[in-house]
């Protein structure tokens, strides 16, 4: 099946809304291309600041753009955020479908957006050179990279360029004279976002918060969409740099909201279950480690252990299984924390209003105090933000369960010509009906049926996680290394069948 055939089958098996309500269209239809003198209305201007978006090659819509400065105590930091508020009104057409979709969901094809195209690739998002409202996170942060002091500002901006985050790792970690050479008016601003970014991480280590290193699989297409490799995508400190921007602007959201008494949906985390903390250590124990912090760890103990395998050969395997103990992070109308990020105070998601409805929500509130000086009138009913917590929370898991379908599928594809041949992999998981093994380098992931270990009859251990064979005692056991023929492909169902070589 093509493609095009594959997502358009799944996007009716989630569900996923595609059709704008003649409403909704209306409404994006009525609103200018530009921004009209009015809506400069008690503005600051930004437009002379050096304010630069940075996102992925293959981003179309622009949330943010940052800027830095040094102070005498440390540095001024500035994330300005795309102001979809202003056109997004609470009640509106748009905004009930907006919240309807709840996110937006990128394809390798095609995008399902959270507002109509001329919203969210025009009119907000942060193309260069083009005038856009925006909302301003100013902070203030010290030599230790906490945040002394921020306040939040309606401006109006020009985002001065657009750089890629290959580009930003090439200024600023390999100093690619060429690349250097294209924005060299840019350059100071690039290397003071790289200092401050530094002491954040310092800050980042300090608190302990996880730092996950999972290279996900990048699936390269040829220009008539048909997959021409695979490649492994480590995020690096290109990335990190503008997570932990984002990651302070959402901090100051909440603490901001909060400090008003306004009602916030908070972005939670929780730690590890009694149940999947016992099966965690359970499967360490096979690999001689163990996780320390009894029964209540921090994050700094996921984070030690960490350390501890990362010169590994299995480091993969265990970092898998540590992420697989822990719960999905949700929106919640109370604040528990944040475990991963290893934060106590009120998080919250304000930096993607173009593609996130809570940060949509959050950006209101904040415009509403700017506004008025404090939070009455903004009110939301707890039975409400209940409602929109879970909502969110749902259409954000059925995103990433229909773009992992998608995956599977164009994996399932990748292999279909190779069939016969043979690959080194390493088991992943042991079951009582055979192997799970996951290829290197590849991380494309099938099983080797108990049906098909023909040399002997295998009895599974439960304990020790392995299969061993009854007359002749071989044992396959978690990280073993293995070679593997691939024997049969069903993309229908996702499924990726081997036999040992």
């Amino acid at each position: 099946m093509a493609l095009n055939l594959e997502i358009d089958t799944a996007i009716y098996k989630y569900g996923l809304p595609m059709e704008w309500p003649d409403a909704v269209i209306s409404e994006a239809n009525q609103l200018s291309s530009e921004i009209l003198k009015k809506d400069k209305h008690n503005r600051i201007d930004f437009r002379e600041h050096p304010l630069i978006t940075i996102d992925d090659s293959n981003a179309q819509d622009y949330d943010d753009a940052v800027c830095c400065q040094r102070t005498p105590s440390g540095w001024k930091l500035l994330v300005a955020i795309a102001d979809v508020s202003a056109y997004v009104i609470s009640g509106s057409a748009l905004d009930n479908e907006a919240c309807l979709r709840g996110n937006s969901i990128y394809f390798p094809d095609r995008v399902i957006p959270m507002l109509p195209e001329s919203l969210s690739n025009g009119l907000c998002s942060l193309n260069p050179q083009e005038d856009r409202l925006c909302l301003v996170c100013e902070m203030l942060i010290d030599k230790k990279g906490e945040i002394a002091h921020s306040r939040f500002i309606e401006g109006i901006m020009r985002s001065q360029a657009r750089l890629t985050y290959d580009e930003l790792a090439a200024i600023v970690i390999m100093r690619d004279t060429d690349i250097r050479g294209q924005y060299k008016a840019f350059i100071p601003h690039l290397e003071e976002l790289y200092q401050l970014y530094k002491i954040l991480k310092r800050a980042r280590v300090r608190r302990g918060a996880i730092q996950f290193n999972q290279a996900e699989t990048r699936i390269v297409f040829n220009s008539e969409k048909k997959i021409e490799h695979l490649e492994l995508l480590v995020r690096g400190d290109a990335q990190q740099m503008i997570e932990e921007y984002m990651i302070a602007a959402n901090v100051a959201a909440g603490r901001f909201l909060q400090e008003n008494k306004a009602p916030i949906l908070y972005r939670t985390h929780d730690g590890p279950t009694a149940d999947k903390l016992e099966n965690l250590r359970t499967f360490l124990r096979r690999f001689g480690i163990r996780l320390s912090g009894g029964e209540y760890p921090k994050p700094a103990h996921y984070t030690a252990l960490l350390k501890r395998v990362a010169k590994r050969a299995d480091d993969h395997l265990i970092e898998t299984a540590l992420l697989r103990s822990l719960s999905r992070a949700v929106y919640h109308p109370k604040n528990t924390g944040h475990f991963g990020l290893s934060l106590n105070c009120c998080y919250t998601h304000f930096t993607s209003p173009i593609r996130r409805y809570p940060d949509l929500l959050i950006q209101r509130g904040i415009r509403h105090i700017i506004r008025n000086g404090n939070c009455d009138g903004f009110n939301m009913k707890a039975e409400r933000l209940k409602e929109l917590s879970t909502h969110c929370s749902l259409t954000e898991c059925r995103a990433d369960g229909v773009m992992r379908d998608i995956i599977y599928w164009l994996k399932c594809e990748y292999m279909v010509d190779k069939v016969g041949k043979t690959f080194p992999a390493k088991i992943k998981a042991v079951t009582s009906f055979g192997l799970f093994v996951e290829l290197d380098d590849i991380y494309i992931e099938g099983l080797v049926h108990i049906s098909r270990l023909y040399n002997d009859y295998y009895h599974f251990d439960p304990i020790h996680h392995r299969l061993q064979g009854k007359r002749n005692r071989r044992t396959y056991h978690l990280s073993e290394s293995i070679k593997v023929r691939l024997i049969r492909i069903n993309s229908q169902k996702r499924k990726i069948d081997f036999e040992p070589a």
